[in-house]
């Protein structure tokens, strides 16, 4: 081979190792992108389950029942702002304020699939497995 093809094939593996660099420097990125999202999602709605809690009780240590305030709540959310209010997902909220009362207990592994996976398990047990477990995907444990 002449040496102006190998100094071609030289620049054309630099140039592909550069092109790989790079795509894995945004692969990180976008991963780092949608945890963060995710995290600030969790925390949002952990907010707003408190809020909702706090509305509840009026300052008073238990909840007055028998108002329709969830339903009215998802409604109006809902015509404000979009999908993701529906009236089981601000339940859910709602149960995840009162499930974890101190946000520092939240973890930043987890999404609010995760969250909602969680907070339908009534038996501590298989709860306190799977929180041990942070490696699985919201979806097998939805079946």
């Amino acid at each position: 081979m002449n040496e102006k093809k190998l100094m071609a094939m030289k620049t054309q593996r630099e140039y592909d190792r550069l092109l790989a660099d790079v795509g894995k420097t945004l692969e990180q990125g976008r991963i780092k992108a949608v945890a963060a999202v995710n995290s600030a999602m969790v925390q949002t709605y952990w907010e707003i389950g408190r809020q909702i809690v706090e509305y509840e009780q009026h300052g008073n240590e238990k909840a007055e029942y028998g108002l329709d305030i969830l339903n009215r709540l998802s409604h109006d959310l809902t015509e404000r702002y979009g999908k993701g209010f529906s009236h089981s997902n601000v339940i859910y909220m709602r149960r995840l304020y009162l499930t974890y009362p101190k946000s520092q207990t939240l973890s930043d592994f987890l999404s609010w699939s995760h969250y909602i996976e969680l907070l339908k398990i009534n038996d501590p047990f298989e709860l306190l497995s799977m929180k041990n477990n942070v490696n699985w995907n919201a979806g097998e444990f939805a079946n």
